[in-house]
């Protein structure tokens, strides 16, 4: 079984996001920082070189694939903010819920758990507390600490 290959380090969440080139990424990396924190109640850690969770769970796959891996988080990239606010909506309600909110935020783009926005001023913001929020109860339900 392969290893994962993002763990956390002890690099410093304050001096990455000082290292990160443009400067409008770099200050919406401060706003989130700020925002992740307050809500989670959990401290910033870096995984790997460039994401910042918050929190953390141990997972098993059907086919036997184990790992930890950080609850929420983000990564300033240089395309966009990746956002990791998208796990946890097995059930239909909250795959709604989670659409609600996301038909709300403004401009993104999504994958499978990660939503992409290019700047913070171009969304709703009290949304994506809510959109934080809401990934970490859901999280907490299917993952309990």
């Amino acid at each position: 079984m392969a290893e994962n290959r993002t763990k956390p380090t002890d690099a410093s969440v304050e001096e990455f996001i000082e290292a990160v080139d443009h400067p409008g990424r770099r200050e919406d990396a401060r706003v989130l920082l700020e925002m992740f924190t307050r809500i989670t109640g959990e401290p910033p850690v870096m995984w790997g070189d460039s994401m910042i969770g918050f929190g953390s769970y141990d997972y098993t796959y059907d086919s036997g694939h184990s790992g930890t891996f950080f609850r929420t988080g983000f990564a300033p990239r240089k395309a966009n903010m990746s956002l990791y606010v998208l796990g946890c909506t097995g059930s239909p309600e909250k795959r709604a819920r989670q659409q609600e909110l996301l038909d709300r935020l403004g401009p993104h783009k999504r994958g499978v758990s990660c939503l992409y926005v290019s700047r913070l001023g171009k969304i709703d913001l009290e949304v994506l507390e809510q959109l934080i929020a809401f990934d970490m109860a859901a999280m907490e339900e299917q993952y309990p600490a």
